[in-house]
């Protein structure tokens, strides 16, 4: 009886050696693990690189009232008020600015010409903090200037057409819109270059009997105009 209880003992005991190894190998992965994962947390993360974004191409604007030639003004405003035209305000000249002329041309009972144009330009600078670029902002921003136009309020007959060799990217929306008793013709060419939006609009009507000039003939002074303001960005960056 007492040899059988000692050999029971014996065999209880070298079955249980086993068990406690497997528990200490799995104690040990345990550990190394959370060693491991304590080490990985201690480490410091790897600083994020700043996206790299290009540089705007045009840094100024042109003085917006210099931007169309004294010529082509006498041409599409005869009898303007101004030749100098009237700077719009801004309250920064070199991300914004305008500039208008208007004037009657009075010829008595054969009636009068109205006209009126304005130029607007606005620029936008590259945001690294955003990872965009001058000149995407304005591509979103001519995309905006045109549909400012098509949505003008009263605005009839808008048709919208391309421009071609008015800046990168140019288009042009006509319209009729009636006003003071009368109705006017307008045209309205937004262009973009760079980074930077331009948009001319000009527009008129004829009083006391005279015809009123057609949207071809309005269209065709404006794109000649448009693309000289579009020019006067890149001499003002020279």
């Amino acid at each position: 009886m007492h040899r059988s209880a000692t050999r029971l003992t014996r065999i209880l005991a070298c079955a249980a050696v086993p068990v406690m190894l497997v528990v200490a190998g799995c104690s040990s992965d345990s550990d190394s693990a959370s060693k491991g994962s304590a080490s990985s947390a201690s480490a410091a993360p790897e600083a994020k690189k700043s996206p790299t974004v290009a540089p705007a191409k045009f840094s100024k604007l042109p003085s917006p009232c210099d931007s169309i030639a004294e010529k082509t003004i006498e041409d599409l405003v005869p009898g303007t008020k101004s030749k100098n035209g009237t700077a719009g305000k801004s309250s920064d000249i070199a991300r914004r600015g305008s500039c208008s002329w208007n004037g009657l041309d009075d010829n008595g009972v054969k009636g009068s010409q109205y006209r009126w144009l304005d130029v607007s330009f606005l620029r936008y600078d590259s945001d690294a903090s955003l990872a965009v670029s001058g000149e995407q902002r304005a591509v979103e921003s001519y995309a905006k200037e045109i549909a400012k136009a098509k949505g003008t309020e009263g605005a009839k007959d808008v048709k919208t057409t391309p421009a071609p060799g008015v800046g990168g990217e140019a288009t042009t929306v006509n319209y009729t819109l009636r006003k003071t008793d009368e109705n006017f013709t307008y045209v309205t060419i937004v262009a973009r270059t760079e980074n930077a939006v331009v948009t001319l609009t000009y527009n008129g009507t004829g009083y006391a009997g005279a015809k009123n000039p057609s949207a071809a003939d309005l269209t065709k002074d404006a794109v000649k105009a448009a693309k000289e303001a579009v020019a006067s960005v890149a001499t003002a960056n020279k």
